[in-house]
């Protein structure tokens, strides 16, 4: 066929749809490791997160069972003025045992300062930079990893962005009951997640369970271990903490959280809690997206809507990040259903780079509350500027070159005047005893 009658084509089918020139891309192979040559006490999958005011866990994996739970640490490269003594732990799973899991908190660190950092006495020399005392503060946002080729142009993009933390919603490794590929995830996401915390919370490829044999999250809360206790929370699937002038709650999908569960409680206790003159700005992270117009996944965020949003709406919740969708998309502000400028940003960000390709599937007409959407994989960077002013953009991976394709300035509903207690029925609920 004549190449020149094919390109017409192509170009009478743009114009006739209205839709963009971009592609979407395929899938990608996963990845493939090496053998691990390395002696069995050098730390291994080494990442960190925050813990606490002033504080970092250090995590990370050794095959000798006797390595000590020991980091070493300091502002000079190899001088290590302090010293921590953390906890192991173990699992395991069918036929598959795990190597020692360290972790130690570090600190009280500097704000803004990078460190140098040695785990169980030997091995290479980390560093990392804690984050700021105040704005402006900067996140990193991408769900939905894996461990593909997308998922290696992802991690380029984000080590290319000046970001102080990175935020993932849910589904990390996609072992699915392979554990070796815990261990692999664990490696490839090492040289970011060693440098900047990684705040995670679970979506359901960490669940693991099988009835009668395996818990569920075993995995996961081995390995990742968040700051769930320093928040007051009873399990590492829900939690809390603080960065900057930020307050971050990270929710757990697939635990419960009706009216009468611990999370739920939880939840309103620390809202409660909350100080927004310290931290006017006020984020919800979990796995499966309240407000969604793909097919993908469609409705199954409604029962947990119905038990938590007028919590979050009476507590003035800015930005709700999810993921679980294998495609982009930002809301307005809305609550209900329905718009509403006291409601929060609902950003789906489930296409960090998984195996099972995009939700490209919409749909139409699309929904009042819906501002932009898009099945690409990429990141998103939150730069939070001001108590009043933050500027969300989305990066997709296009041809492994990144491309900001979406651009929004967000108010604080602090600047809005929505937190001055004039709204009825749900702030009353938040407040009730």
């Amino acid at each position: 066929m004549d190449p020149k009658f094919v390109l017409l084509m192509a170009v009478l089918v743009t114009v006739a749809t209205g839709k963009s020139d971009y592609v979407r891309p395929k899938p990608r192979k996963n990845l493939q490791f090496p053998w691990d040559s390395k002696p069995s006490s050098q730390p291994k999958q080494v990442h960190i997160s925050l813990a606490g005011n002033r504080h970092m866990r250090v995590t990370w994996i050794t095959s000798d069972k006797h390595s000590p739970s020991i980091v070493e640490y300091g502002t000079s490269p190899g001088k290590y003025n302090y010293i921590a003594q953390g906890e192991s732990t173990s699992y395991s799973y069918l036929f598959y045992s795990s190597g020692k899991i360290h972790h130690t908190v570090i600190g009280p660190l500097e704000h803004s300062t990078t460190y140098f950092y040695r785990c169980g006495r030997e091995g290479p020399e980390f560093q990392l930079k804690t984050p700021p005392s105040q704005f402006p503060v900067t996140f990193a946002v991408a769900g939905d990893m894996g461990q593909t080729g997308w998922t290696k142009s992802t991690l380029d993009h984000i080590d290319l962005c000046e970001y102080d933390v990175h935020l993932l919603p849910g589904d990390l490794s996609y072992a699915d009951y392979i554990q070796s590929l815990w261990d692999t995830f664990g490696e490839l996401v090492q040289p970011l997640a060693s440098a900047r915390p990684w705040m995670v919370t679970e979506g359901n490829h960490e669940k693991e369970n099988i009835m009668f044999l395996e818990d569920g999250f075993q995995s996961y809360n081995a390995r990742w271990k968040m700051p769930f206790k320093e928040s007051g929370s009873s399990s590492n699937l829900y939690y809390s903490f603080e960065v900057a002038g930020v307050h971050l709650i990270m929710l757990g999908s697939y635990t419960d959280y009706d009216e009468y569960s611990d999370q739920y409680s939880w939840l309103k206790a620390d809202l409660l809690k909350v100080d927004r003159k310290r931290t006017p700005w006020l984020l919800v992270l979990f796995h499966v997206p309240w407000y969604n117009s793909n097919r993908a996944h469609q409705g199954e965020g409604v029962s947990m809507m119905e038990a938590m949003e007028s919590l979050l709406y009476a507590a003035g919740v800015d930005i709700v990040l999810a993921g679980h969708v294998h495609a982009y998309e930002r809301s307005k502000r809305v609550y209900n259903g329905r718009l509403d400028p006291c409601g929060a940003v609902h950003m789906t960000i489930g296409d960090g780079g998984n195996r099972e390709g995009l939700a490209h599937q919409y749909i139409n007409p699309q929904p009042h509350w819906s501002d932009f959407r898009e099945a690409s994989f990429g990141h998103g960077e939150l730069k939070v500027v001001n108590s009043t002013h933050a500027l969300w953009s989305w990066h997709r991976n296009d041809d492994d070159e990144p491309v900001r394709s979406d651009q929004v300035w967000i108010n604080s509903l602090v600047s809005s005047g929505c937190l001055a207690d004039k709204r009825p029925g749900p702030r009353k609920i938040l407040m009730a005893p």
